[in-house]
């Protein structure tokens, strides 16, 4: 039903409309003219300002662009020619040892006997001859032919000693294998194992897998899921299925100049297993889309080659070391560094400063430290959420080549060229750190880690560490071709793996357990399996 309409009743008067006046009304719209006039004016101008800066902008980022361009192409020339440089300097002193040797051969006068550093390999510190002063990989050896000298006095007065009365327990990598009882070995086709008497056999080792590649491995790393391996070469990262051993991706960065050699240095998945990390010689970071064998990231800022990567186990950041002196802390996600750790407090010896070049990084299992070994001598140990330095650890005799964390992050161990590991407590710099405020800046005290046991038993530079997922063990991987387990409670050595006929720079340890990686100068990558003796 419709609401009833209501009328009013009551009218308005009418109101007048005023007379039209022609020239109120000419003046009126000559005046609305001039506005109109003065607004089209106004826009015209901006307009054309506007194009102006536009043109300007375009110009501005043009120039920008050319000089980012230069930068790089300057930046490449620079890498070139040291990499030219390198290469002349080891023919250089590769020719001289030569010269040597025929001398000698001819009944000239001995070489001169002080410490060289091993052919081929880039030093970092200008001017500095002692052994091991410089990163390691890569060299040119040939396969079964070590680059390095032959180990010499050392071992010829160990094997010496060993019949003495009163003499220590012979090192594993002292012992003949021929001499040694059944019991204690075990033999492949082209490797054995040699254990401890001093101590209950509690693991057993085989080999799963050998990798042929073309150039020296001079890194390995699993998945975290323990399913696929990846390995660092020169210029390849190479992925492999750790089941079956099958190569599955091969990624080459083909806008890289492809003259001399460019080593990946290190190498890393993320957690998820999307993407790999890789550094290399030119001082970039490559993060790779596995899937899209395309890069994803370019991190750059490194003034030296990178040598170490270690992703958080969230997967947002990555840790980075290069020979720089610094370790630098990346948002994976916007691709810029967070913090940039660098080294302040160099170590001085009576010939000046001693290079502190970062050779190995590892971030703790919560992402609360980074720690990092040096050329110096030194271990060191930062906040990640402050940026500070926590912990020096002193106590190697020479350059600190790798360091890794335990599953619960309370310990760390170090492998140096002084041919010790050395197991590190960090329970105390652990807690301090836990305790701070969220967001306080306040420092922890120093030096609260101390050095809970030290490893003897190479004849040679450790090159690479690890610790099993149980935390139970550590694994080490030497210039002298050997691979050893230790017993991380006590100690003691527990058996001695031989099998690369080189340097086994890289190791390393899958988180699923079970499985070891290995990587050496041989061009070769191998796969083991270990797990508890029958």
């Amino acid at each position: 039903m419709q609401p009833p309409t209501i009328y009013n009743h009551h009218r308005l008067p009418p109101t007048s409309t005023p007379s039209a006046n022609p020239s109120v009304l000419s003046a009126s719209h000559a005046r609305l003219n001039e506005v109109f006039d003065l607004i089209k004016a106004e826009f015209d101008s901006i307009g054309a300002d506007g194009g102006i800066w536009k043109q300007q902008r375009d110009e501005y980022e043009a120039k920008i662009q050319q000089q980012t361009n230069e930068l790089g192409m300057i930046r490449q020339s620079l890498y070139e020619l040291e990499s030219t440089h390198a290469k002349v300097r080891n023919e250089y002193e590769a020719e001289i040892q030569r010269l040597r040797r025929d001398l000698e051969t001819r009944g000239g006068p001995p070489a001169s006997s002080g410490a060289t550093s091993p052919p081929d390999l880039p030093r970092l510190g200008a001017g500095d001859d002692r052994p091991g002063y410089g990163i390691m990989p890569p060299f040119n050896g040939d396969r079964g032919r070590s680059p390095f000298p032959a180990p010499g006095a050392p071992r010829a007065q160990s094997v010496e000693r060993r019949g003495m009365p009163g003499s220590p327990p012979a090192l594993l990598s002292d012992l003949d294998p021929d001499n040694v009882s059944r019991e204690l070995k075990k033999e492949g086709s082209d490797w054995f194992a040699v254990w401890s008497s001093q101590s209950k056999k509690q693991l057993d080792v085989t080999l799963v897998h050998t990798l042929s590649h073309e150039t020296v491995v001079c890194c390995v790393k699993f998945s975290n899921d323990g399913k696929y391996l990846a390995t660092g070469c020169n210029r390849t990262a190479q992925i492999y299925d750790v089941k079956d051993g099958r190569k599955v991706c091969v990624l080459l960065d083909e806008q890289t100049n492809r003259t001399g050699d460019l080593y990946i240095r290190s190498i890393c998945f993320s957690p998820d297993g999307k993407y790999l990390a890789t550094g290399a010689e030119d001082r970039q970071i490559r993060i790779w889309d596995i899937k899209q064998k395309r890069i994803r990231h370019l991190l750059q800022g490194h003034m030296q080659e990178i040598y170490s990567l270690d992703f958080s186990r969230d997967g947002h950041f990555l840790v980075s070391g290069s020979g720089d002196k610094s370790a630098r802390i990346w948002d994976i996600e916007k691709g810029h560094c967070v913090f940039d750790l660098r080294i302040e407090d160099f170590i001085h010896n009576e010939h000046g400063p001693i290079d502190a070049g970062i050779t190995s990084v590892a971030l703790s299992p919560d992402g609360k430290l980074v720690a990092a070994g040096s050329l110096d001598t030194m271990v060191r140990v930062w906040n990640v959420n402050t940026g500070q330095q926590v912990e020096r650890l002193k106590g190697h005799k020479d350059s600190v080549y790798s360091v890794a964390f335990s599953p619960d992050g309370k310990t760390l161990v170090s492998g140096s060229l002084d041919r010790t590991l050395r197991v590190w407590d960090l329970s105390n710099t652990k807690r301090a750190v836990e305790n701070l405020a969220p967001g306080s800046k306040d420092a922890v005290e120093k030096n609260l880690g101390t050095c809970q046991s030290t490893l003897n038993g190479h004849k040679d530079y450790v090159l690479s560490v690890a610790i099993s997922p149980d935390g139970q063990w550590v694994v080490s991987g030497s210039k002298d071709r050997s691979i050893q387990f230790w017993h991380i409670a006590s100690g003691q050595a527990q058996f001695m793996l031989q099998g690369h006929k080189n340097s086994v720079i890289s190791i390393d340890l899958a988180r699923t357990g079970s499985y070891l990686a290995s990587g050496s100068g041989d061009c070769m990558a191998r796969i083991w399996k270990y797990e508890p003796a029958t």
